[in-house]
Parts: C-alpha cells; structure tokens; sequence
C-alpha cells in the first residue's frame, strides 16, 4: 500500500438521514449540510426515468454520452469534443490530479474551500500551498500571483466558494488568467454558477475558447437536483480534452443518470424558479445575520456562510429541532444550505430565539 494513503485524512460522508433519525429519536431531520437543491428535480426528470427502457439494463450506457454531450456544447456555442463527463464532479476532480500533478508539484488552493481539491492532490503526493481568502470571503488573486513557482501546475477556484458562497467576475477570473504561466492549468469549479443572481454573463465558459490552461466544471446536483445521479462535466480547450479523456473510466455515467440529466438539462425553467426562490430565501438570511450583528459572507450560492461565537450549541439545537446544519468548515463558523420558504422561516424563528436566550 502506498505510504501516502495510509496517512491520508479521508473526505468523510454524512450518515444517512434514516440512522441519525433513529439516532436522535426524531421522526423527521431536513438535511441542510450538503448544498442539496430542496425543491427536487424538475417533474420531466421523474418521467424521463419512468419511460426509461428498463431491457436495456443489461448493455454498457454510451461511453461518450453523446446527446447529453451536444446539448451542453449548443447551449454554450463549445465543441463537443471539449466536454470530459464524469460520475459527479469528484471524478472529474479526481481525472484533473491524476493526468496533471506528479510527486513533488505544487498545486494552489485558495482557503476556506472544498476540501477535495487537496485530498486529491496530497494521493498524488503533491505539495499543496493555502492562500487564504480576503477579509470579505473573496478570492485573494494578487496572493495567489505571488505563490505561483515553477512547480506550480494547478490553480483551483470554487466560483461561487463553497464554503463561504463568495463570487468572482469572469473579468476578474480572466484578468488572473492573463497573469497565470501557459504551464499552470486554472480550475475553475462553477458548481453552484446557476444560483448567481447579481452578475451576467456569471460563467467562464467562453474563456475555455481563449486560454489554452483553463478548465471549468459544471455539476447537475445543485441547481438541477440531481445529487443521487452523479453527472458532472469539465470544459477544457481543445488542446487538452483528448489528453484528460485518456484516464476517464469508460462507460462511467449510466444510461439512467445520462437520461436523467439530458431532461432535467431541457427543462431550463425549473432551474430559473429554483434560482428565484432561492434568491428570495438568500436574501431572508443576510437580512436576519444583519439584523442579529452576525458576521456573514455575501453569498451568490445555496447556501450562506456565518460566525457564531457558539456555533457548536446552536448547531444542536437546530438538530434537536429537526435541521442539521453543516459544522467544522473553520472555528466558530456554520455552513447552511438554504431550504424551502416554509423551513427558512422555522429556522429563522430558532436562531432568533436562540439569540434572545444566549444574548
């Protein structure tokens, strides 16, 4: 076995719903601690799924993914062949540190962020250098300039940032771009880039069609609702798409999972009103952390990013009542995904009680 891998600090999933119910003897716990998208997947999903053809379960899914491959390179005006699928975008995460780090580069990271990107890098036993965030949650670029060596051959960016739910311009992403050697690859992971309200155009798509080093991922768990399908996608210049689908494990995204995406991908307008009520809900929270003295970071995702000096208590309450929170991203500090209207203002109504009784 790899020394490496016995030293290793895995990514550790949550326990299923139905045990930590059993768990804490309550009959019913909303998960708000994974980003999960808490009105479903738009009703086309569940028919497409139905009409699937169940006789073919026996035959390999197409290893190209070809329909779901063309509707994705249409709507963003991209060549088919840039795509690279994956089974979520944890395998494509793993694809990018498998075909670009060897033992001893250096990959950056900025921090707070998903914990993945390193994982990933510290198995292929490379070096991974933190640049913290800016004071406000943004990404500190010009630090990052300063951190680049010649070692260095990943750049990661979660645009929208999970955890802090921070957003960056495209210009400013290409601006960092222009500045980053041809031989460092910039990732950047728009995970959550649908739940962007205050900027347009929000993506760095076309940028793939300028820069020969940048990627950009996409997932359809988040604002599409497809978590349990795992469908992701990374788009790479022409020059590099060949080269990554060379480790891509074939046949990896099954028939069901691409019929489920090619549908939910058609029906654009669930997207729009997931987006808009979220939005809605989003702006709720900011307004009570406001109102509360709360530290919190401006957020253009699903979810919303705040400093309580007793985190860990208020976590436990919200658990007692039903609402499991996301914790241990940073001291002091709790991730919330945001739910339904009805949810939301449940509680909104425990945190602000929690407050009155804890000053």
């Amino acid at each position: 076995m790899k020394k490496i891998i016995q030293e290793l600090n895995p990514y550790i999933p949550e326990k299923p719903l139905q045990q930590l119910q059993e768990e804490l003897g309550l009959k019913k716990i909303v998960r708000l601690s994974a980003n999960e998208n808490p009105y479903g997947t738009s009703p086309k999903v569940k028919e497409a799924i139905l009409n699937w053809d169940y006789d073919l379960s026996n035959r390999y899914p197409d290893s190209s993914a070809q329909e779901l491959r063309n509707l994705v390179a249409e709507k963003f005006s991209l060549d088919p062949s840039q795509i690279v699928f994956g089974v979520g975008l944890d395998e494509v995460i793993v694809m990018l540190s498998r075909v670009f780090l060897q033992p001893g580069d250096e990959e950056l990271v900025s921090v707070p962020t998903f914990s993945e990107y390193a994982l990933h890098a510290e198995i292929e036993e490379a070096v991974i250098k933190e640049v913290a965030t800016k004071e406000n949650g943004q990404i500190d670029f010009s630090a990052l300039l300063k951190n680049i060596t010649a070692k260095t051959k990943l750049i990661w960016l979660c645009n929208p940032n999970n955890p802090t739910g921070t957003y960056e311009t495209v210009s400013s992403i290409e601006e960092f771009v222009k500045q980053v050697p041809k031989e460092t690859m910039v990732l950047v992971d728009e995970a959550y880039i649908d739940f962007v309200t205050e900027e347009t155009p929000t993506t760095a798509m076309d940028l793939t069609k300028k820069y020969p080093n940048i990627v950009v991922m996409r997932t359809f768990s988040k604002a599409y609702g497809l978590a349990n399908f795992r469908v992701g996608y990374a788009v790479f210049s022409n020059q590099i798409a060949g080269e990554v689908q060379k480790v891509r494990l074939p046949y990896n995204v099954s028939s069901i999972a691409q019929t489920a995406a090619i549908a939910a991908f058609k029906d654009q307008s669930f997207v729009d009103e997931v987006v808009a009520k979220n939005a809605i809900e989003r702006a709720k929270y900011e307004e009570l952390f406001q109102k509360l003295g709360l530290k919190f970071y401006h957020s253009q995702a699903n979810f919303i990013f705040f400093k309580v000096d007793s985190a860990q208590e208020l976590a436990q309450v919200l658990l007692k009542n039903g609402y499991l929170i996301r914790t241990g991203l940073r001291p002091n500090w709790l991730r919330l995904s945001i739910g339904t209207p009805d949810d939301n203002l449940k509680i909104q109504k425990i945190i602000t009680d929690f407050f009155a009784i804890n000053g």
